[in-house]
């Protein structure tokens, strides 16, 4: 914990730009779960293998992974909760959880609802899961068609209006990806990376991956937007700084058996410790 506890005080010295923002902290959200000695945070539950249940009913995968290694860092206990795309910031926001690891999305207009911390952990672009059968090629023979997707992914709009595709949104992944079992639509868009595990787990003989991604964008966990540039925003960066450098991050990749990124690759070799070899 000293480790990360000094970097993070090296990153609040380092913050000179800041210091009025600094000086009208309050670091409530910090404070509470210090004292609390619980740390609660929002993951994903059916986002396979980021965030979903075991047979127990236990949320695991890589990203509640993530939030251990931040509650033992800070020395307090976990608490996890599931959340979803269209709740996740209303959830941070009413203080229901201290800090947000699911899946989102980083983009301007989420930074002004929550605090979104760097460097961005992972990154991931928009496919379609669909059926072999129907021979889709590219994007345009969407065009027209009901496509499945999840409420409150930010793509949804961005491929209805480029292809003009009809969007039926379902609250879960599960419900979505047997909307399209049950051919309610013709194909499931979500983030490839997803899709790509999905595919990899052999229960969707028949289906493909066939378009090229697009919309490569990087993913942010979240503190309370008031938190962002105090102790709990700082102590994050710093987690995902020192995740990025030894490799954290690779090691939960390959334990979740998700493809690699190179993304993660390249953060790695940039913040390697060159001083080390």
């Amino acid at each position: 914990m000293k480790k990360y506890l000094a970097l993070t005080t090296a990153l609040s010295v380092g913050l000179g730009p800041f210091a009025a923002i600094a000086q009208e902290c309050t670091n409530d959200t910090w404070n509470h779960v210090m004292e609390s000695g619980t740390l609660t945070v929002g993951v994903k539950a059916d986002y396979k293998p980021w965030g979903f249940r075991n047979t127990d009913g236990d949320i695991i995968g890589m990203e509640p992974d993530m939030a251990q290694l931040v509650a033992d860092t800070m020395g307090v206990d976990l608490e996890l909760v599931a959340v979803v795309s269209s709740n996740r910031m209303q959830f941070l926001e009413q203080g229901q959880i201290d800090l947000m690891i699911a899946t989102m999305t980083d983009r301007p207009d989420r930074r002004e609802i929550v605090g979104i911390i760097g460097p961005n952990y992972y990154t991931s672009g928009t496919n379609i899961l669909a059926p072999e059968a129907l021979e889709f090629d590219e994007w345009e023979d969407l065009r027209g068609q009901p496509v499945c997707a999840v409420q409150g992914a930010f793509y949804n709009q961005i491929v209805e209006e480029r292809y003009g595709v009809e969007i039926v949104a379902f609250g879960g992944t599960a419900e979505g990806r047997q909307a399209l079992r049950d051919r309610r639509c013709v194909a499931w868009v979500y983030d490839d990376s997803s899709i790509g595990s999905t595919l990899a787990t052999g229960e969707w003989e028949g289906f493909e991956m066939p378009l090229p991604s697009e919309d490569d964008s990087p993913w942010g966990l979240a503190v309370p937007l008031a938190e962002q540039n105090c102790i709990f925003g700082n102590f994050m960066s710093g987690m995902q700084y020192n995740w990025h450098q030894d490799g954290t991050l690779l090691e939960l990749e390959e334990k979740w058996g998700i493809q690699p990124t190179p993304y993660l690759q390249s953060m790695n070799e940039r913040m390697a410790d060159h001083l080390a070899e």
